[in-house]
């Protein structure tokens, strides 16, 4: 029987159907694969990554863990809703968490997506550190 994952924002549009969509095996293998690849590629940058083996963000946790203060939402699809999938990462996300949806698609690198507020956060404070050693 597939797992049913509860996305903010996605319908199952059948007759009868719950809020959420049926997740396959082959979409569920896919991001599981994904996970563990984008765990790799930030370990590759000396960050300890791993996939956190959630179940469809039911209980809250990060699809990868590692980076301290980092919701990670890791989505592998062709096709995807930025806004669904951060809608979905800032609903997870603790309080002290800041919300953000990594993804590619096949044959692209990976990308990263924050709002515009959590972004100027991470560049104020590279910004200081950058000023401090320049003096």
């Amino acid at each position: 029987m597939p797992e049913v994952c509860y996305i903010p924002g996605e319908t199952d549009h059948r007759p009868g159907a719950s809020k959420g969509y049926e997740m396959g095996n082959m979409q569920r293998e896919k991001g599981k694969r994904g996970e563990r690849e984008l765990a790799r590629k930030l370990r590759e940058y000396s960050y300890e990554c791993r996939r956190s083996q959630q179940f469809c963000g039911a209980d809250g946790d990060a699809d990868v863990i590692g980076l301290p203060g980092v919701h990670i939402e890791c989505k592998r699809v062709e096709k995807l809703n930025l806004y669904d999938a951060l809608a979905q990462a800032t609903s997870d996300a603790r309080d002290e968490e800041m919300p953000t949806v990594m993804h590619r698609k096949n044959n692209h690198e990976w990308l990263v997506t924050m709002t515009l507020e959590d972004w100027i956060k991470l560049f104020r404070e590279w910004d200081a550190a950058n000023s401090i050693s320049e003096r």
